[in-house]
């Protein structure tokens, strides 16, 4: 990279680097304690307080139920003049019954921490501790947001924008950890890096009847599976074959007795598209389809169609930075630093980088062993050696970022 950007002195990243690394044992036991105490998205009223009283001993501004939720916001404040980094972590579960087995596993029934939002807390946590000690040996501010509810649009981030959280931020940065991934691999890419979503829920009104004279009735189920099939040509016939999007039907509800046609069909599921360009595109061809459903098979159609998370993009010059923060940081754990991955999930930190310049980024925490879960599994573990890299990776990146004037 040629481009050349002022950095932190490298003594103070290594005072960082120590501390992280002498409350990684901390670290690890938060994360396990949020790992045991799941709440769903916009429920998380224990984590919410359990993340403000971390700080109740050091003099920082704490904010907490925070938007639309229990978010918290904690402000650690330099007491010189400079830019504003936000660092985001996220810290909702999800309604999946755990099977991994594991002595802390979780204590709440059908609730797990199945996406490793506990681990981003842990060391966000950790890291905002380290930042606040070492406060007097850097300029300008640092603004911790602690986001409930990423799982469930329409997200924790936009109550939170909405009651002001980025006023007066001048970046911000993000990670996940991403189990399919190599401990040691930071992915820091710029531009879209994580797609954009449209969820969609239709119910398909027929005639019900009796199976041994379907002419007497208008059958929900044939027509749902018509519009299952003819749905896919959107991708495939009216996108443009560079561009990543999918469709997926997740819920066909069409069950009943083997001998009675169903009045009615239940179907829902998303959208996903990696260039913003393709949403109305999608959106048009599906509601025409819906439209031609309800002429050829003669039913009514009830249609929820929503336009939610954004497209999530890293802003050019931001990330030029964050890669050369990374390349220049001696970070031991950190062994490769990608630039050029992306990722096919949606995110509601897209909310945030879609106001001020943002970076997403994701730290591989693929168990050693190199067996993984997917991410939303019941049997998903992460690897916690990745969370003091998380800590480092986003800590060197928010001190350069305030060192570069």
């Amino acid at each position: 990279m040629s481009e050349k950007y002022a950095l932190a002195d490298q003594s103070l990243k290594e005072k960082l680097y120590k501390k992280i690394e002498d409350k990684t044992d901390k670290m690890i036991q938060i994360r396990r304690y949020l790992h045991e105490h799941p709440e769903l998205s916009f429920e998380e009223k224990e984590t919410g307080k359990y993340i403000a009283d971390f700080y109740k001993d050091m003099d920082v501004k704490v904010e907490a139920n925070y938007g639309d939720g229990y978010g918290v916001v904690v402000t650690i404040d330099s007491g010189k003049p400079g830019k504003t980094i936000a660092l985001r972590a996220d810290f909702d579960g999800l309604p999946v019954q755990e099977e991994t087995g594991l002595p802390y596993a979780s204590k709440n029934k059908g609730v797990m921490h199945a996406c490793g939002h506990d681990g981003h807390t842990a060391y966000m946590l950790i890291l905002a501790e380290c930042l606040y000690e070492l406060k007097d040996e850097f300029d300008g501010k640092v603004k911790i947001i602690h986001q409930p509810a990423e799982e469930t649009p329409p997200g924790g981030a936009p109550g939170m924008i909405k009651a002001g959280v980025l006023k007066g931020v001048d970046a911000i940065l993000g990670v996940h950890g991403w189990a399919t991934t190599p401990y040691g691999t930071v992915q820091c890419t710029i531009g879209p890096v994580m797609t954009g979503r449209s969820s969609f829920k239709l119910t398909i009104h027929g005639k019900g009847g009796h199976g041994s004279a379907p002419n007497l009735a208008n059958d929900a189920n044939v027509a749902a599976s018509y519009f299952v099939t003819i749905a896919q040509t959107i991708i495939s016939r009216r996108t443009d074959p560079f561009d990543m999007c999918t469709l997926t039907v997740g819920n066909f509800d069409g069950r009943g007795s083997f001998n009675v046609i169903k009045d009615s069909v239940f179907l829902e599921g998303d959208v996903r598209f990696m260039n913003v360009a393709e949403r109305p595109i999608i959106e048009k061809n599906f509601k025409n389809i819906v439209k031609g459903l309800e002429i050829m098979f003669g039913v009514k159609v009830d249609l929820f169609y929503n336009a939610d998370y954004p497209v999530l993009d890293n802003n050019e010059d931001l990330t030029k930075e964050v890669q050369y923060s990374l390349n220049h940081s001696d970070i031991k754990e950190l062994q490769t630093v990608d630039t050029t991955s992306r990722n096919t999930a949606s995110e509601d930190f897209a909310y945030f980088s879609n106001e001020v310049p943002g970076v997403y980024m994701f730290v591989g925490e693929m168990p050693d062993n190199g067996v993984y879960s997917a991410h939303h599994s019941p049997t998903f573990v992460i690897n916690e050696k990745a969370l003091p890299l998380a800590a480092k990776t986003v800590g060197a990146a928010a001190l350069d970022f305030l060192a570069n004037k």
